[in-house]
């Protein structure tokens, strides 16, 4: 009897035992496992717009989790052990005032807030230069919107003077394009009833007539200006003329673009501006994990993931990486563009 009772006991302390044996192993690889993980945060934008999803596929094509499938087997051909996130944030400014405060290791920015930041000048005159900015990449043309209502009595920039127009959030790109755009049309802040909203909320605001119109910088199509062209809601004002001529001189990282016919449903060719979008990092970032990222981004597998995944990928090319760069390239970056024959 006490035989029959001690052998199952004697079965269950092996049980346990091994059971906690497993537990500690499997603790233990995951402590490793959990050292050979690095996170990075990318920050981007509002979820309306265009740095959003781009970061999405960006940070998808850089990461490379352990235990991953290796590249050469069809698996992510990022940089080994990284974990890669985008952020939605308030935009560049948000993000370069992030970089500088440690919150984020990378994030997008406006080659025009970009530049400011770096030297100390404009909005960031009073807090000083952000002085550990580095560059990994340009990427692509950022347009200018001003998006109106159809039926807002709004046909040039001159008149939404006494409009309710939004110019975005403060700490956004938008907000500041939006500002020398009024400057160069003889306009001030004052002479409109503004309001500070995001680019989705002001899309809804629009779409329920609260406002007359909204700024928006963001590469196209953008999602927000897209659903409200497709419901036949607004019209795109041009920015040109004369005073389009002073702007471009007074602020050289300003392009002018045409937008063509159809970019959005039911609206024709219209001619505006644009700023570069740029992807920065903190100086701090180590410069081998910059190397293997900006190897990642040109990699012919993320090739593939711009050019399926969002409209503006295909316009992300290396051979323009180093375009109208508003903060010296990380010394990772360059040193990857130089072994790519981009860089001399």
């Amino acid at each position: 009897m006490l035989r029959r009772i001690l052998g199952p006991l004697k079965g269950l302390r092996v049980f346990r035992f091994s059971v906690l044996a497993g537990l500690l192993l499997a603790g233990t690889v995951a402590a490793v496992a959990a050292q050979d993980i690095r996170f990075f945060r990318v920050g981007t934008g509002s979820t309306a717009g265009t740095y959003f999803p781009v970061g999405g596929i960006i940070a998808s094509a850089i990461s490379s989790p352990p235990g991953s499938r290796s590249c050469e087997r069809g698996g992510s051909c990022g940089v080994p052990g990284l974990v890669a996130v985008a952020q939605s944030t308030r935009g560049s400014v948000d993000n370069v005032r992030q970089m500088r405060d440690g919150s984020l290791e990378s994030g997008f920015s406006q080659s025009d807030v970009a530049f400011w930041a770096f030297n100390g000048q404009e909005i960031f005159k009073q807090e000083g230069a952000i002085a550990n900015l580095r560059a990994i990449a340009n990427l692509y043309p950022e347009t200018i919107h001003l998006v109106v209502r159809f039926d807002a009595g709004i046909k040039t920039v001159a008149d939404v003077k006494g409009k309710r127009i939004s110019l975005d959030r403060k700490g956004s790109g938008t907000r500041l394009n939006a500002l020398l755009v009024l400057q160069a049309f003889g306009l001030t802040e004052a002479d409109v009833e503004g309001v500070a909203l995001a680019s989705g909320s002001a899309a809804d605001a629009l779409r329920e007539a609260e406002i007359d119109g909204f700024f928006f910088t963001a590469g196209t199509p953008a999602a927000a200006v897209q659903e409200l062209a497709e419901e036949a809601l607004i019209d795109l004002v041009p920015i040109d003329g004369g005073a389009t001529e002073g702007l471009l001189a007074g602020s050289p990282f300003f392009a002018r673009q045409v937008l063509a016919s159809g970019t959005y449903p039911g609206i024709g060719e219209r001619e505006t501006v644009s700023v570069g979008a740029q992807w920065l990092v903190a100086e701090s970032v180590p410069e081998e994990i910059v190397y293997e990222i900006t190897r990642s981004l040109w990699h012919p597998s993320t090739r593939q993931l711009l050019d399926k995944g969002h409209p503006k990928g295909a316009q992300i090319v290396l051979e323009n990486a180093l375009e109208g760069l508003g903060v010296p390239l990380h010394p990772g970056a360059e040193r990857y563009y130089r072994e790519a024959g981009v860089l001399e």
